[in-house]
């Protein structure tokens, strides 16, 4: 099997799923249970869960791939036991679209302009988080930067409604702190700034305590 036919296979495997703005995408719903997302997803299985945040033990991670020890999806999950927010692997998550525009695995340069237009067309403003990580809260939406072996790529995050306000703060919002962790995304106003968090010389209030689970 050729590279190409290799790449096309794998895109295959990939679901191709619709953002429906604070409600859910695809076929999730925030505010399900970890059974009713393994019930709506049946061909995903659940790799590990994990403590997604250093600071509140109650949010649980639930890691979910199509293929074994690969991870594609991360849902997490209140002490409620409510889904509050979903984030895609850049390179194997589902190829999540909104407004026509696909969000997953996009180098973030071509994303830039388009956040600009949607915040217009769909209402809302585009908003730069502490780690400029850009996002409009009426949406739900943030998006974050991945290293992969192709480069820098976009790996959506959507929150619901119950919790959008203030997302795209990554110090005051409810997105949990291992989504924050880890490359940083490229800022074009910042041709000088630090590209991954935590910096190397930097000891965050969990070190020694947590450690991120990728």
């Amino acid at each position: 099997m050729t590279p190409e036919e290799f790449e096309r296979s794998a895109e295959q495997v990939r679901p191709h799923w619709d953002v429906t703005p604070l409600d859910g995408v695809g076929p999730l719903r925030f505010g399900m249970t970890v059974e009713e997302v393994a019930a709506a997803l049946p061909d995903a299985r659940e790799l590990r869960r994990f403590q997604a945040d250093p600071t509140f033990a109650e949010v649980v991670g639930v890691e979910l791939g199509w293929q074994p020890t690969v991870p594609a999806l991360y849902g997490y999950f209140l002490g409620s036991g409510q889904l509050f927010c979903v984030a895609a692997d850049a390179v194997h998550g589902p190829l999540m679209s909104l407004d026509g525009t696909q969000l997953t695995g996009r180098n973030p340069a071509e994303l830039d302009r388009w956040l600009f237009d949607l915040s217009d067309s769909m209402g809302g403003s585009l908003r730069y988080g502490p780690r400029a990580n850009p996002g409009i809260e009426e949406l739900g939406l943030v998006l974050r930067a991945q290293n992969t072996t192709e480069g820098v790529l976009s790996r959506p995050v959507l929150v619901g409604r119950e919790w959008a306000e203030r997302c795209v703060d990554d110090w005051e919002g409810v997105i949990p702190e291992c989504e924050w962790v880890g490359r940083l995304w490229p800022d074009p106003r910042y041709s000088d700034r630090r590209e991954v968090w935590p910096f190397a010389e930097d000891s965050p209030t969990w070190y020694g305590k947590w450690s991120p689970p990728f």
